[in-house]
C-alpha cells in the first residue's frame, strides 16, 4: 500500500516539554520505531507538524534587533529541513540500510484572498500565561488565543491549493524512496500581481496539507497520527466515546475543537470524499494496527460491513 502518515506535533515535541534538540530527537526516535513497523511492503510518505519549532524560531528572530526578523515562510522552510534531517537519521537507524530516504522542501500555493488571513487561528510557539501573552501582544502586536489553560500565538492558516513539488515527490516514491515532505503544512506561497511566486506570512494546517498530498499521490490510505487513540464524542466528559468506523457524512454532523481534532476530522473527510479511499486517525504507537484497520478511528465512504454498534463507537 501507499500510505501518507501525518505526524502530529506531539511526535516531535510533547506539550510542556522544553524545546531542546535532545527532547525533539528522543520523540522522533520513538516515532521512527513506530513507523518502521509498517515500512515493509508499503510505500510511505511522511508529513509532520512544526508549530512549536517555527514559533521558537520567530521568538529568537524577534529578540535580535540589528536586522529585520526572517518572515514566517522562511522560518517554515528552516523547520522543514531541520525536522526532516532528524526524521531521516532516526528512520535510517531502524530501517534496513538499503532503504533510501529523502526530505523534500515543499512549497504549497494558497489563495491571497483566503478569509483566514483576516482571522488568525493557527497556534504556533510555546504556551504562555495570560500576563505574558498580554505583554507580548503589547510589545509586538502578535495575536494570542486561549490554548487550554494557557495562551499561544496564532497566525493565519489558509487552505492549501497546490503542491508545487508533487512531481518529484511522486517520482521518488515510485522508485522506492521513503519521502519526508510537506513539513509544517508546507511553505505557504502565493502569486503576486505580476505573476511571481513568493512566500506569505502564514502556516498551513499540516493535516489539510497531508490530505492534499495523499490525494495527489493517489495514496491508498491517509493516517493522521496524534496523541489520542481516535476521535471521541463527548471528549473530557463521563460520556466520552471513541468512534471506531464512521463515514464523512456522520462525522460532519458532529462538532470538534478547531484547534485540535477539528482539522484532523476535516482532513480525513476531504481525503475520503475526494478519493473514495479510507483515512484513519489514532495514536502513533498503534500505527501498525491502524493500517490494518484494527485501531483508531477509520473514516470511509461506507461502514465496510461493520454492525452499527461496532461502526459507531467502542
Amino acid at each position: 500500500m501507499r500510505i501518507v502518515i501525518a505526524l502530529g506535533g506531539n511526535a516531535i515535541l510533547r506539550r510542556g516539554q522544553p524545546m531542546t534538540a535532545d527532547n525533539q530527537r528522543a520523540n522522533i526516535r520513538s516515532a521512527a520505531q513506530s513507523i518502521a513497523t509498517v515500512a515493509e511492503g508499503n510505500q510511505l510518505v511522511i508529513a509532520h507538524g512544526n508549530g512549536p519549532q517555527v514559533g521558537l524560531l520567530a521568538l529568537q528572530a524577534a529578540s535580535y534587533h540589528d536586522v529585520a526578523p526572517y518572515p514566517l515562510d522562511v522560518l517554515g522552510a528552516q523547520t522543514e529541513a531541520m525536522i526532516g534531517y532528524v526524521i531521516e537519521q532516526e528512520l535510517g537507524n531502524v530501517l534496513p540500510p538499503e532503504q533510501p530516504l529523502a526530505t523534500v522542501l515543499t512549497m504549497i500555493e494558497v489563495d491571497p484572498a483566503d478569509p483566514a488571513f483576516a482571522n488568525p487561528t493557527k497556534p504556533i510557539g510555546p504556551v504562555y500565561d495570560r500576563q505574558t501573552a498580554d505583554a507580548m501582544h503589547a510589545a509586538s502586536g502578535w495575536t494570542f488565543a486561549p490554548d487550554g489553560e494557557h495562551f499561544r500565538r496564532v497566525i493565519a492558516s489558509p487552505k492549501p491549493k497546490r503542491i508545487f513539488e508533487i512531481g518529484p515527490i511522486r517520482t521518488l516514491v515510485e522508485h522506492g524512496t521513503m519521502v519526508i515532505c510537506a513539513g509544517g503544512g508546507g511553505i505557504p506561497t502565493v502569486y503576486d500581481g505580476q505573476g511571481r511566486l513568493q512566500g506569505v506570512e502564514a502556516v498551513i494546517d499540516k493535516d489539510l496539507a497531508s490530505a492534499l498530498l495523499a490525494e495527489q499521490l493517489h495514496a491508498d490510505m491517509l493516517v493522521i497520527a496524534t496523541d489520542v487513540d481516535g476521535v471521541y464524542t463527548g471528549w473530557g466528559t463521563p460520556d466520552q466515546r471513541r468512534l471506531s468506523r464512521i463515514t464523512p457524512d456522520e462525522l460532519e454532523t458532529m462538532h470538534f475543537a478547531a484547534g485540535s481534532m477539528g482539522p484532523k476530522v476535516e482532513a480525513a473527510c476531504r481525503f475520503v470524499r475526494n478519493t473514495g479511499r479510507p483515512a484513519s486517525i489514532g495514536a502513533l504507537g498503534d500505527i501498525a494496527r491502524i493500517a490494518a484497520g484494527q485501531a483508531g478511528t477509520r473514516v470511509a465512504q461506507s461502514s465496510e460491513g461493520s454492525p452499527p454498534e461496532e461502526r459507531c463507537c467502542t
